[in-house]
């Protein structure tokens, strides 16, 4: 049985020195080009058991384009035996109420998902990601920082002055002088110290990869101050205390990628995960599928009396099945077969709705 096989399986290191909150600052430095293929994947010889998550966040509803990148993550781990984490990523969000979070897991049950750990709320332990930055404060690689952000995007120079993200570079300048400190004001941002080189990686489905975040982001954070770990920082410490080793997302957070490979070398915790980076489910307009192109909410499929297997029918469609039909997420699990996934993003058209609502 999957789930009693993967819960003996032995914890591998970066989990185990991430579930008992000790961090080691190692003798590599951050900046260094090699790549993560080439890191052993296990000091002790114990090879990590095969682990992925589903990690939604409750910013914003489940649509189709979710329900896709889910859909694959499950059925890949369900057809190559990989342990299934659920988290709640809440932590850049309100207090998330619980009828949120179960809705979350009502739809992705409705969908015909499961999981053998979870649903864990990201919120609810933050103290490892406090451990995790004294360690990078003591190993002089983190810093505190009261610039706003039109502070820094009035330093920054071209062309580097926002990136895709509205995120504006923190060049070096800006930085104060970089010691050894004392993790001692949660309610301030710190920021990461970023070499000047670049990240190499082999993403799976993407390709060799190479970002260099010191050109792009600059010094990013990784703690807020409104007392909670940055994104970054948040997912590398989970994903490492529960023992995640595959992970497979959407490729708007490819470029993510080189500063989470950071984190971990600077936390004592390599290897990092292999990684997969889908293309998205875009809008008949070539933009990323939103509120503009209508509602394609998977509760509002549901409440119109859409069944599961339509949407998994349609999702399948975009996964190179041949024939549009509706099928389980078991089905699916059973045909997927990642080499006929289009390397190139999926457009929602006017068909796709007509199709999927049809009686």
């Amino acid at each position: 049985m999957l789930r009693g096989q993967l819960s003996r399986c032995p914890i591998h290191r970066a989990a185990q020195v991430a579930i008992f909150g000790f961090f080691v600052i190692p003798s590599t430095p951050n900046n260094s080009n090699e790549t993560e293929s080439s890191i052993q994947a296990d000091q002790d010889g114990i090879q990590p058991c095969p682990c992925t998550r589903l990690a939604p966040s409750p910013t914003g509803a489940l649509h189709l384009g979710n329900a896709r990148t889910f859909l694959i993550n499950w059925a890949m781990a369900r057809k190559n035996g990989w342990k299934v984490v659920f988290r709640i990523e809440d932590l850049d969000t309100p207090r998330v109420k619980p009828e949120t979070v179960q809705g979350t897991i009502d739809l992705l049950r409705w969908l015909g998902f499961d999981w053998d750990e979870g649903p864990i709320i990201q919120s609810r332990d933050i103290g490892r990601h406090t451990d995790a930055m004294r360690a990078l404060a003591s190993g002089a690689l983190v810093f505190p920082s009261d610039l706003t952000r039109r502070q820094i995007a009035a330093a920054a120079s071209a062309p580097h002055a926002e990136t895709a993200r509205n995120e504006s570079r923190f060049s070096p300048e800006m930085r104060p002088v970089i010691e050894p400190r004392e993790f001692d004001d949660t309610n301030t941002n710190w920021r990461f110290v970023t070499a000047d080189a670049p990240v190499d990686f082999t993403d799976q489905f993407a390709g060799a990869q190479s970002f260099n975040p010191a050109d792009s982001v600059g010094d990013f954070v990784v703690w807020t101050k409104i007392g909670i770990p940055a994104y970054q920082l948040a997912v590398v410490v989970d994903d490492a205390a529960q023992g995640v080793t595959e992970i497979v997302r959407g490729d708007d957070l490819l470029d993510s990628t080189a500063r989470q490979i950071l984190l971990y070398r600077a936390l004592g915790l390599a290897p990092a995960p292999r990684y997969w980076h889908l293309p998205l489910v875009l809008g008949p307009d070539g933009r990323r599928l939103a509120k503009r192109h209508g509602d394609t909410r998977l509760d509002r499929y549901r409440a119109e009396g859409v069944t599961p297997e339509r949407v998994i029918g349609l999702i399948a469609s975009w996964c190179g099945f041949a024939d549009r039909a509706p099928m389980t997420a078991a089905e699916f699990a059973a045909g997927f077969d990642l080499d006929r996934l289009s390397k190139a993003p999926i457009r929602f058209a006017e068909g796709d709705e007509a199709w999927l609502t049809r009686n």
